[in-house]
């Protein structure tokens, strides 16, 4: 894995299609802000943002492809991750549960064709098995990215610390927090459950999400019965 990671800040730089900010040209001059603000490495998303922010930024990237609605879609096949080093990515991040992939092949087969090219892997993995099959897969990072987003996961609005302190515990290899990380406290608290590196995306890297949140926190005050006496 890219050196100088432990206890320090990715920042997961993605837009997607119908985001105002969609499109390499926007992602790499996020990735430079996000340089300035003292991050350590950049989780992108395609080949064309990936070679982008490589060509802005001298930060490790941590690359990944989303092609698909359900299932692995987290670069689903070993042509994925393929095209994704191509790009830059020095690390390739790809879907670590264990549901099908559509090229038919396993997790273990796919890390195994990465490996034999030099190139490391990121599981993203959404429960403690998934994570420690993942590890045993030989995946070089294990990611708790896709917690919450699968049916096997619990659905909870804040990070699922939970499962960064068992993979912490049960892992020889670096745990990655990841996944609905809001605030610092959250961040830092993702550290002391035994995370060595900490991604945040949507909380820095989506102005229009955030501003929908200030928005509605206006609107409710507005609505909001006054106090009686």
């Amino acid at each position: 894995m890219p050196p100088g990671l432990a206890g320090r800040l990715v920042v997961s730089c993605q837009a997607l299609p119908g985001e105002p900010l969609h499109g390499p040209q926007f992602m790499a001059q996020m990735a430079v802000a996000a340089h300035s603000g003292g991050a350590a490495a950049v989780r992108i998303n395609g080949p064309a943002d990936i070679a982008a922010v490589r060509m802005a930024v001298p930060l490790p990237v941590i690359g990944l492809w989303k092609d698909g609605e359900d299932g692995p879609y987290i670069t689903p096949t070993l042509e994925h991750a393929l095209a994704v080093a191509e790009a830059g990515a020095d690390v390739v991040a790809l879907d670590g549960t264990g549901r099908p992939r559509p090229d038919g092949r396993t997790l273990a087969e796919t890390i195994e064709a990465l490996h034999a090219r030099g190139i490391p892997v990121m599981a993203d993995v959404a429960t403690l098995e998934e994570g420690l099959a993942a590890a045993a897969a030989g995946a070089d990072l294990v990611g708790t990215t896709l917690s919450g987003y699968t049916p096997d996961s619990p659905d909870q609005a804040g990070p699922d610390l939970a499962l960064v302190r068992a993979l912490a515990e049960c892992l020889d290899v670096p745990v990655v927090a990841e996944g609905r990380i809001a605030t610092p406290d959250e961040a830092a608290a993702a550290l002391a459950a035994g995370a060595h590196t900490v991604v945040v995306g949507g909380a820095i890297t989506r102005p229009a999400a955030l501003t929908a949140r200030f928005a509605t926190a206006l609107a409710t005050a507005r609505t909001a019965p006054e106090d009686q006496p």
